[in-house]
């Protein structure tokens, strides 16, 4: 008798973690599967955040050196905007990617 009472508690226990595990995966607001994708969007969201913040840096010393250096600015004018100067001939070189035929 006293062991029939104890498998059936044990049983209703192995149940109700069962039910309990099963409710956590798929039917609750915030279920593990959803819990996975947000962690996995946070993780590519922090790798953004650390390229844009890198840009930010690159970006700012570029900036400072075109507030600073004339030469800067002509470099900058140069290869960005393609100016020349009055006196000079620019020839642009366009190189095209080859694909191998097999």
């Amino acid at each position: 008798m006293v062991k029939n009472r104890k498998n059936s508690f044990l049983n209703r226990i192995v149940i109700v973690i069962a039910v309990f595990v099963v409710w956590m995966l798929f039917f609750d607001q915030n279920n593990w599967i959803n819990q996975y994708k947000l962690s996995e969007e946070l993780k590519e969201v922090q790798r953004q955040e650390h390229y844009y913040q890198q840009e930010i840096i690159s970006d700012s010393i570029q900036l400072h050196a075109l507030k600073t250096d004339i030469n800067s600015v002509e470099k900058y004018a140069r290869e960005h905007y393609k100016m020349k100067k009055d006196e000079e001939t620019v020839f642009y070189i366009i190189e095209e990617d080859k694909k191998e035929e097999k």
